[in-house]
């Protein structure tokens, strides 16, 4: 029972890309879902998060303004729309499921496999 991420690909520098994340059996409407990703060589970084009922939203900093997480709670889906992508967005995508919408890793529980975003110069 776990996310299960798509959406990924290889785009260029300023296109968008929408990722989903769905779960493959649990429903994850009453959790706390949070995108974050990982480049090569680098720690896993958060990227964005969304209360249960989707009230509330958090992003870092490195995406403000260009990235927007939403979920649709009737079709149990969690969307990340990145907008004005760059090659340093480049990184596997993780879906994750939680309590709490927080920055940290360690407080999800569930995780997807991951999709990978290329962008080129």
């Amino acid at each position: 029972v776990q996310p299960v991420e798509s959406g990924g690909g290889l785009v260029q520098a300023g296109d968008s890309l929408r990722l989903a994340c769905a779960p493959s059996a649990r429903t994850f409407s009453t959790y706390a879902m949070g995108w974050f990703r990982q480049a090569p060589g680098k720690e896993r970084e958060f990227v964005a998060a969304i209360t249960w009922g989707g009230s509330s939203t958090y992003d870092a900093d490195s995406v403000k303004g260009r990235f927007t997480i939403s979920r649709d709670n009737t079709k149990n889906t969690v969307y990340l729309q990145m907008n004005s992508l760059k090659p340093e967005d480049t990184a596997v995508y993780y879906c994750a499921a939680g309590r709490t919408v927080v920055p940290d890793p360690r407080r999800y529980t569930y995780w997807g496999q991951g999709t990978q975003v290329t962008i080129s110069s």
